[in-house]
């Protein structure tokens, strides 16, 4: 019976075969403990001196990190061979009978020792294979799986955007330029104003797809090209995109929790901060967000600039939850956003702010649906009209109040998996000054 680690334990105390590779081994003179993987897990296998014939003992002995192999065996209820250290994460592990290599590595280059960053991001082809990195991009996946479940569990539908624009949301200064034939474009920063195109066909819409920005920052929270999930909804006001958006992060929290109790254990990730992710989330405006720092002994910061990490940071250490700041003021906000009726300085916007110094993961807006305030907010950003003529036609047929949000997938998987840098939430990031592999 051929099966994976995953599946295995569906077969406890009986005969299987399992195509993996060795990640790590060791020995005494009468027992080799293997740990392998297949991608679905690791597990364990004991390969014991006296039940095998002597070629099989001598290959699990001599076997190099990272072989890929054939090996069978019969599932046990994992009780820790000879040591505690020795038990299984999955509870259960393979007490060998054979052993037939497909291909022996030599000289892997990542071995069991610690490695400096450049050169495990110079072979992220093969640390992929780690343990706590397959647990990263585990959580990923399953964010992503989670996503598509809110979204269509509760009724947008899936709109995909394109990568090649000829405008930009928030102005051109961050984008990659690129020919198009004989046309100027852009590689895609937000799919958002298509999005709002589909909602006012659709309804309440999402994408998801890769984006890019060319600004040149090292921070561990930035990555040149990474994946956004937008939602756009008509009829719903700011008020009802914010409730949208802490139903959403917290079913996608919830999801983690219930689906990837064992990555999270990997990561040694402390649970008990993501089982507080429940709806609904703290909210602070940005005049409050701005007093409060003033009192933390923030001096650097003053009513009309844009948070920095320390900033959000702090707001957030306050509330230890995500925590909304809302009604930024006008200036630092793109174009489309909708003016605030109680200030008219400030716009009817929220960035999510991520607990434990993760940073901005949500940015969402009121959208301005008045046909003329858009057209004078395009012409003092100094954007060229003729590009955005699709988007006021938005307004000048049925024109309805509609709002939407952008979260961040790979500040998300950093914050629900505890890692410090993005760079390990992208299988293959693209960093400032990274191209390869």
């Amino acid at each position: 019976m051929k099966t994976t680690i995953k599946e295995a334990k569906n077969y406890i105390g009986q005969e299987v075969t399992i195509g993996a590779w060795l990640q790590n081994k060791r020995s005494s003179g009468k027992i080799a403990f293997l740990q392998l993987r297949d991608g679905t897990g690791f597990m364990q296998g004991v390969v014991v001196k006296s039940e095998v014939d002597e070629d099989t003992f001598a290959t699990a002995k001599n076997l190099n990190q990272e072989s890929s192999m054939y090996i069978t065996g019969t599932i046990t209820e994992d009780t820790g061979t000879i040591t505690e250290d020795n038990r299984s994460d999955l509870g259960y592990e393979m007490q060998v009978k054979s052993i037939e290599i497909i291909h022996e590595a030599h000289d892997y280059p990542i071995t069991p020792k610690n490695h400096g960053t450049e050169f495990l991001m110079d072979h992220r082809h093969l640390w992929l294979r780690s343990k706590k990195q397959h647990a990263v991009m585990k959580i990923r996946n399953e964010i992503i799986r989670a996503t598509y479940e809110f979204f269509h569990d509760n009724g947008y539908v899936k709109i995909d955007p394109p990568i090649l624009t000829a405008s930009a949301p928030e102005g051109t200064s961050e984008l990659f330029h690129t020919k198009y034939f004989d046309e100027d474009a852009f590689l895609s920063q937000s799919g958002q104003l298509y999005l709002e195109a589909a909602a006012m066909a659709y309804g309440k819409v999402f994408s998801f797809g890769p984006t890019f920005r060319a600004e040149k920052s090292k921070t561990r929270r930035h990555l040149i090209e990474f994946w956004m999930i937008e939602g756009e909804m008509a009829f719903y006001n700011h008020d009802d995109s914010l409730e949208a958006q802490e139903q959403y992060v917290a079913h996608v929290v919830q999801s983690v929790l219930k689906n990837c109790a064992l990555e999270l254990k990997i990561l040694d990730r402390d649970t008990s901060k993501l089982e507080k992710v429940k709806t609904p989330f703290p909210r602070i405006t940005y005049d409050d967000a701005i007093e409060y720092l003033k009192q933390e002994g923030f001096d650097d910061i003053e009513w009309g600039e844009d948070f920095g990490a320390p900033h959000e940071t702090a707001i957030a250490n306050h509330y230890d939850l995500p925590v909304f700041i809302t009604n930024y003021p006008t200036k630092i906000k793109p174009f489309y956003m909708q003016p605030n009726p109680d200030n008219e300085d400030t716009v009817l916007c929220a960035d999510l702010i991520a607990p434990e110094g993760y940073g901005e993961i949500i940015g969402g807006s009121e959208r301005i649906n008045d046909l003329e305030l858009l057209e004078s907010r395009i012409e003092e950003h100094g954007l060229d009209k003729e590009s955005y003529e699709y988007y006021l036609d938005l307004r000048r047929y049925g024109s309805v109040p509609h709002s939407g949000f952008g979260l961040g997938l790979e500040r998300t998987v950093a914050w629900i998996s505890g890692v410090e840098h993005v760079r390990e939430t992208a299988p293959f990031p693209r960093l400032l000054n990274r191209l390869y592999p």
